[in-house]
Order: structure tokens, then sequence, then C-alpha cells
């Protein structure tokens, strides 16, 4: 693969308003159809966290949630529905801190406001949780679709996220099939050909990011990119997404030093 002068295409692929327990599978065939598009081998599809999370039935009615003591007492300090609140103790693993409005967490090995639950593309008085399993979801999307369409290609589940010190959002890949996600640049040439010891490119990363631009954040109804001829690794398995540890964490190890109320979630 010529890596030097890549030729990437993204296609958008719509869909109807994907509904709770809907075929995930099903949705994305048709917006390929619609689309007059034919997934290939060494493509990449991308797919927003929430459509899959609603499929899978993460969507969930605030009305039903009970909250407890510990949510209510939190709600009150953050300025956050204390239903909500209740939902973001039971998926994330720590709460580090936050602002009125958003609880900073650590969910799933990430740094997450509001253990990624989001009301934005869910029906009024809903919530959408992140999928279960991201990484079992790419990998069970990506069976299905090589099957439907006799080709070979590699999935990713990507949200969005903001960055410290950053206004806005860019994208995160929470679960990955059939790419290498994060490739070891170690030993590369930099142009005064001197060599690198700790770069690793975020690729999964950064492709969501590019998709993002095309997908929106809002009311575009396009919750699936196909991405054609990127620079990148298509392999016949699920590569986990790599994760420091809490220590190794630049971010995180220096938060910890100088915050003292780190509250484990349940």
């Amino acid at each position: 693969m010529d890596i030097n002068c890549p030729n990437m295409q993204m296609f958008g692929i719509k869909t109807p308003i994907i509904k709770s327990g809907d075929d995930i599978l099903k949705a994305v065939g048709a917006g390929f159809e619609n689309a007059r598009i034919i997934p290939q081998d060494n493509d990449i599809l991308i797919l927003a966290e929430s459509a899959v999370a609603t499929a899978e039935h993460r969507m969930i009615k605030l009305s039903d949630v009970k909250s407890s003591e510990m949510a209510k007492e939190y709600a009150q300090k953050y300025e956050i529905d204390p239903r909500e609140m209740e939902l973001i103790l039971q998926e994330c693993d720590e709460i580090i801190g936050g602002v009125p409005g958003a609880v900073l967490t650590i969910t799933r090995g990430n740094l997450s406001p509001n253990a990624g639950i989001d009301s934005s593309n869910a029906p009024d008085g809903y919530v959408i949780l992140l999928p279960e399993n991201a990484q079992k979801s790419a990998e069970s999307i990506r069976e299905g679709i090589n099957k439907q369409f006799f080709c070979n290609l590699g999935v990713i589940i990507g949200d969005s996220r903001t960055q410290p010190m950053r206004l806005g959002c860019v994208g995160i890949a929470l679960g990955t099939s059939g790419i290498v996600p994060v490739e070891d640049a170690r030993g590369c040439r930099d142009l005064y050909g001197k060599s690198l010891n700790i770069t690793h490119k975020a690729t999964a990363d950064n492709l969501v990011s590019a998709a993002q631009i095309i997908m929106g954040e809002a009311g575009e109804c396009t919750p699936a990119i196909l991405v054609r001829g990127a620079p990148v690794d298509i392999v016949n398995e699920s590569v986990e997404m790599h994760l420091f540890s809490r220590n190794e964490c630049m971010y995180y190890s220096n938060i910890s030093k100088n915050n003292k109320s780190l509250s484990k979630c349940q």
C-alpha cells in the first residue's frame, strides 16, 4: 500500500431514524442501496455510537429511573437531573469532578463527560447510553456486512469528545473490528532523519474525527460513513483499543495528584 500519496474518499450513508431494537445491519444496508454504494474490500465503515446503542436497546426513559440518595447529592452539586445522575453512577467507573451540567467520569477506561450518556438524538424524556460492549458490536456488524456484501472491510464505532483546554468536539473510537486502530510509528524517520521513539498514530480516532465533518452532530440522519482508500491496515480480527493505565496517562495522573475527592462509582 502506498501511504505517501493516499487518495481517501468518504461517503455519507443516510438512514431513517433508528429506533430501539431496529436491525442496524438492515438500516445500513438500505442506506448503501439508496446511496448506490457497494462496500468493497479494504473499505472502513464508521458508525455513530448513538445509532448502534439505540438499536441495542440502550435508549432509556428517564421516568423509569429511580434515583438513589447518592445520585440526588451529585445531581444537586452538578445541576444534573437526578435520574440521569443515577444512570451515570451505574455506567461509570469513577467520578473525577465536574461543572454545572456535566460530570467528568472515567467510563470503560476513557475520560468521558456524563459517562457518555446523551440526550441529543433521543426523544424528549429519553437518554442514550453508550453501547454496552462497542468492541463486540463492531465485530458483529463487521461480520454481518462482510457476509451481506461479500467483502472484507473494517468497522469503527465512534463517538465525539471534548479535548482538555479546547473548545469543540473531536472523534474517538469506542470499538473497532478488522483494522489496526493504533499504528506504531516508532522507528520511522522524521524530515531530518531522526528516529521517532514514542509516536503512535491514533488511526481509528483520526478517521472518526474526519467522518464527523460529514456525519454531523444534529439532525443530519447520517449515522454511517464509508471510507475508501484510507492508508489503514485491514486485518481479519478485532484488535482491542490500547488504553493507558491511569498512572501512565499524563492527564489523569496529574489530575489525581491534585484532587483528593475522586469518587468510585457503583
